[in-house]
């Protein structure tokens, strides 16, 4: 078997905006280099100046240096039949791949990234960097940061990775069913191997331990996996891959539960990565005050966090809509509810629609008293009830509860618990913020699915 040996330099972090300053493929037949190529490459764009810093390269210096498609026959000539091998191959693979392509040659290779076999290989060291491996190792590593040192350095880690392989893994990697190569570099094996296949939300991590994406799964592993398959050469994956260190994840017992929990996690933790945030905020919401002279105001107002509001809406014509018809059915004041906020004279009392609260001419009893009914009717149209459905595992069910007309929280419970009981169901579970989006979400899979709903004792 052969290997190509590859390392780049480049414009900048990702393959679709920047361009290969130099490059140097060093083809290795398994215990030695037998074949070279190396040199500087025009990127057609300008260095960026702490890119220079770093690697000495110059705009000067590649002035004049062929254009990746005047090497590019070479480049394919070199890599095509051989193992692609580099420190944290995808970044390198990523950037070949996608210049050859513009220059009309379509890559398509085995990769062997010598960070990821190195934890394997060679557990224990402090970093996988390439220039702290090598001088932990005591392999010899000139001029860093250019593409023949580093690549010179990295053929002497996969001859060291090589000889001390005694388990073979390096063959299971390349195996076609193997997805070793495709993990991000800094994401263990085994940490996609303890994955469930279970309904769930799981937990994309940072090197400190920061939620850096939330996700839900009907199968977790599937779906985890998922995230790591393409060639995909934008900035945004290429970081995002990059920064993924470890995973965790909470198994739930239903699609529906994990959906719920995605939600209410994303409102919690905000992470940088997921990018459909808004969908889960409340907007606006119906309010009841008493004022000064004793009336008992409604009103539609923003949403306000661990406020009593009566309900929620996610516009606020929806909000004004139920509010106009509360006022129609129970013959309550317009000014009084902040439909009509101009300060002259209400017009429902010049049409006789209105008992003239808001001028004080009805006691604030008599109006109270129909505002408290026209609160108790709405709550009597707002829904309680439980969802009885699949648990975790074959010992218990999952219990999912709404209370006039909010996602109160969910939960799992014995095939002992009686169902019927709402202050025992309500006992078992855990409170869980309600929006219009987790809402609705429970109310279409109630009604799709009426045979595990269970009527609070006021529906019943």
């Amino acid at each position: 078997m052969l290997y190509a040996v590859v390392d780049i330099e480049t414009t900048g972090g990702f393959a679709s905006g920047n361009g290969i300053t130099e490059i140097s493929i060093l083809v290795h037949d398994g215990s030695k280099v037998i074949d070279a190529f190396e040199t500087l490459i025009n990127p057609e764009q300008e260095i960026p100046f702490y890119i220079e810093s770093l690697t000495g390269i110059s705009n000067d210096m590649v002035r004049d240096a062929p254009l990746f498609a005047e090497v590019a026959p070479k480049i394919y000539e070199m890599l095509f039949d051989k193992v692609f091998v580099a420190h944290n191959v995808n970044f390198d693979f990523s950037f070949v791949r996608h210049q050859l392509a513009q220059s009309g040659f379509n890559l398509i290779s085995k990769k062997l990234c010598t960070v990821r076999m190195s934890r394997k290989i060679i557990p224990g060291q402090s970093s996988y960097s390439l220039g702290k491996l090598c001088q932990a190792l005591r392999i010899p590593l000139n001029h860093r940061h250019r593409a023949g040192g580093d690549a010179a350095a990295t053929a002497l880690l996969l001859s060291l990775l090589l000889e001390n392989d005694t388990e073979g893994l390096i063959s299971l990697s390349l195996h076609k069913a193997s997805k070793e190569q495709v993990l991000p570099p800094n994401l263990s094996r085994a940490s996609i191997d303890a994955l469930p296949s279970n309904p769930g939300v799981y937990y994309f991590k940072d090197n400190k331990g920061k939620i850096i994406y939330i996700g839900k799964a009907i199968n977790i592993k599937k779906r985890v996996c998922s995230h790591f398959s393409g060639n995909s050469i934008k900035k945004q994956r290429q970081e995002f891959l990059k920064n993924i260190h470890t995973i965790d994840f909470t198994i739930c017992g239903t699609e529906l539960m994990a959906l719920i929990l995605e939600a209410a996690e994303i409102q919690k933790h905000w992470p940088e990565n997921n990018r459909a945030l808004k969908r889960f905020e409340q907007k606006y919401a119906l309010y009841s005050f008493e004022d000064q002279k004793g009336y008992i105001r409604l009103g539609i107002d923003k949403y306000k966090k661990n406020t009593n509001a009566l309900f929620t809406f996610n516009s606020i014509l929806a909000g004004q809509s139920m509010l106009r018809g509360m006022i129609t059915e129970h013959e309550l004041c317009e000014k009084l509810c902040f439909i009509q906020k101009n300060r002259s004279s209400c017009t429902a009392v010049e049409k006789g629609d209105c008992h003239g609260a808001c001028q004080g001419l009805e006691h604030p009893y008599s109006y109270n008293t129909r505002v408290k009914a026209a609160v108790a009717h709405l709550k009597s149209t707002l829904p309680s009830f439980a969802l009885i459905d699949n648990g975790r595992n074959e010992d218990e069910q999952s219990c999912l509860w709404v209370e006039e007309g909010k996602f109160y929280g969910m939960g799992y419970i014995s095939f002992d618990t009686d169902v019927n009981d709402m202050d025992t169901l309500k006992s078992c579970i855990e409170p869980y913020p309600s929006n219009d989006y987790i809402l609705n979400m429970v109310l279409d899979y109630a009604e799709m699915n009426p045979g595990k709903k269970i009527l609070s004792l006021k529906e019943a």
